[in-house]
């Protein structure tokens, strides 16, 4: 038989010598990830009666959703963290300090090529970047993980996407999810595996194959992969220790949809209020008016990311009547954007820099919205009420599509008055 590397993975994680769509497996999880829903994942497995977690070193905790926290009840959900990982001897414990869970994890050499990583976020699906089965489950789910180490997972189907072609000048791979979330719709993929392919994924940054894989699961889908290349090893060769060997499909493995996309003909895109796959080109929102705008999170808030949107000031200002907040997605981010001059530059500009976490994306306390203002931003989802007021409109964009807003004042076309 052929296999998707979905299939192949999650075959190697059950111990199983066939698996097919549609298949329950009970799979050996390689690493289990909750951010500040530990606390809740703690209680649920106290209630298991387990006294010890499974393994103490395959369970990643970073604290990055309301860091620092916000609030009294939040202060003691962290405690409750901080205790459970001292009780446990939990090995990977990330504080306040470190950043946003996603960016993190493959920073701190949890994310290898063929590995089975379940995460209490939705957005676990950015590890298959580096070629892993990543998905996101409940906290209940996570309780048996943390007490079994394994994991009932049905094993999904496959859609292949290849992106050929070269990116046009300002166009991003932000721009290249949201096209694709816009065809797709956000139940388009529904428990689909997505495996990316072609000369435009090869042509990508490690960072910007993140963005595609974290955005997936907008469409739904249960993880999303991409083969590793030397830009992925190279990457992850200092960071860990695990074996970096890609997973490769098999040639006549059978996917339920095929999809191929020239890159080069899509243009800046912006999601517009209040779903993600309301996707428009950037000029039929030209002109609409912003107060905030926010560069950051798990989806861009890396170095290139800010490099892009600080391309974009040129020597300008931000506009007068916009709040631009920008949201490093780690300390290491932080150091590096601070060591090349980025910091300054945005500072200089107007800009807010606030601490690395999810922040003003969660919309728990960090650049919280009025009624009826409009919210420009790097980050994944645009929901009614996500970031703040349900009577406030929230627009995805690129980085460059963010901060050529923040500087004009209304959402703006990056390929207009750049300077680079």
């Amino acid at each position: 038989m052929a296999y998707t590397i979905a299939e192949k993975i999650l075959m190697r994680a059950s111990g199983s010598k066939t698996v097919e769509p549609g298949e329950i497996v009970n799979a050996k999880v390689d690493v289990a990830m909750s951010h500040d829903n530990a606390a809740l994942v703690s209680k649920v497995f106290g209630e298991i009666g387990v006294p010890k977690v499974w393994d103490a070193s395959k369970i990643v905790i970073p604290i990055d959703h309301r860091v620092p926290a916000n609030n009294i009840k939040v202060a003691e959900g962290h405690v409750k963290i901080r205790n459970f990982v001292k009780k446990q001897g939990i090995k990977h414990f990330y504080d306040v300090r470190e950043g946003v869970c996603h960016q993190i994890m493959p920073e701190f050499g949890h994310v290898a090529p063929g590995l089975l990583i379940v995460g209490t976020d939705s957005h676990t699906t950015t590890y298959g970047a580096f070629g892993a089965f990543s998905t996101g489950i409940g906290a209940t789910e996570m309780a048996a993980v943390w007490a079994s180490g394994e994991l009932w997972l049905k094993v999904p189907e496959t859609f292949k996407i290849t992106l050929d072609g070269s990116l046009k000048e300002h166009v991003f791979s932000k721009d290249v999810i949201l096209q694709i979330i816009g065809d797709l719709t956000a139940e388009g993929a529904n428990y689909k595996s997505i495996e990316y392919y072609g000369t435009a994924v090869d042509e990508m940054s490690v960072g910007s194959r993140m963005t595609i894989t974290n955005m997936s699961m907008e469409m739904g889908a249960k993880s999303a992969i991409m083969v590793p290349d030397q830009k992925v090893f190279d990457y992850l060769k200092t960071r860990t220790n695990e074996k970096l060997e890609a997973v490769i499909a098999d040639a006549d493995a059978v996917y339920e949809k095929e999809l191929k996309y020239d890159v080069s003909q899509i243009g800046p895109k912006v999601a517009c209020p209040h779903t993600v796959d309301n996707v428009k080109d950037v000029g039929e929102v030209a002109g609409t008016v912003v107060h905030q705008a926010v560069l950051g999170s798990c989806t861009n808030g890396r170095v290139e990311d800010l490099k892009a949107g600080s391309r974009m000031l040129a020597g300008k200002k931000i506009h007068d009547d916009v709040r631009l907040i920008i949201a490093p997605a780690s300390r290491q981010v932080y150091l590096e954007a601070m060591e090349e001059g980025l910091i300054q530059k945005f500072v200089k500009a107007g800009a807010i820099v606030i601490n690395p976490g999810c922040g003003p994306c969660l919309g728990a306390h960090e650049g919280i919205i009025a009624a009826g203002e409009n919210c420009i931003a790097s980050t994944n989802r645009n929901f009614q009420g996500r970031m703040g007021s349900t009577e406030a409109g929230i627009y995805l964009a690129s980085p460059a599509t963010v901060v050529a807003s923040a500087v004009a004042g209304v959402i703006t076309d990056p390929r207009e008055g750049s300077t680079w």
